[in-house]
């Protein structure tokens, strides 16, 4: 089996790459969604990202308002930058070992199931948490900041200026794209229309079932 991590900057479009790439037969995760189900209540993570960021970040019903607890992490723009990366570091301890320990066990688990498949880990912090030794290849998404800021507006339901301001935020806790690609097996350019991308998807699936 071969282990593939697919990374890229908030906005970037890994998610329909990802799809992509599973309507071409591979087996995929999202560390994201990994992530949530770590801080529903009754998890130790929950418990540990709630003693951190107080009780605010909570909902009525007790679950975790991701919203707020983003908010709380990634600091308002007022916030000093070094504040801001502490707070996200803070985080990240708190959720990523045990992000890192589920995909392992994912990937073995279809290693068992499929010994010649590709199974593929979304993950946005693949690099920044030092867990490209997981895998085998590594695959960057990229694409233009207006792209990047215009997806971010559509997918939030907020105004351009305040997607820019979001983003900006956001990926100042992200390595750029440029220190990604210099780690990448594959580059995915995502700045041109679906059927580009698509080609170029197909193009890395052909070489990765070459070697898996």
């Amino acid at each position: 089996m071969l282990k593939v991590g697919l990374t890229g900057g908030i906005a970037s479009g890994k998610s329909v790459v990802g799809e992509m790439f599973v309507a071409l037969g591979a087996h995929l995760v999202q560390a994201d969604q990994i992530a949530h189900r770590l801080i529903e209540p009754g998890e130790p993570v929950y418990d540990e990202v709630v003693r951190h960021f107080g009780r605010e970040i909570l909902n009525p019903d007790l679950t975790v308002n991701r919203a707020k607890l983003a908010e709380a992490a990634f600091g308002s723009p007022s916030m000093p930058p070094e504040k801001r990366v502490s707070r996200i570091e803070e985080l990240n301890r708190i959720v990523h070992p045990t992000v890192l320990r589920r995909q392992q066990e994912w990937m073995d688990a279809i290693g068992l199931e499929d010994p010649h498949s590709v199974a593929i880990v979304e993950a946005a912090l693949i690099l920044e948490a030092g867990a490209c030794g997981q895998f085998d290849k590594l695959v960057v998404v990229t694409c233009n900041p207006e792209q990047r800021i215009a997806r971010f507006a559509a997918r939030q339901k907020i105004g351009l200026e305040e997607a820019g301001q979001e983003v900006l935020r956001r990926m100042a806790a992200q390595l750029p794209d440029k220190e990604k690609v210099k780690a990448a097996d594959f580059v995915i350019d995502n700045s041109g229309s679906a059927e580009n991308t698509r080609a170029q998807v197909r193009q890395v699936w052909n070489r990765l079932r070459a070697v898996a």
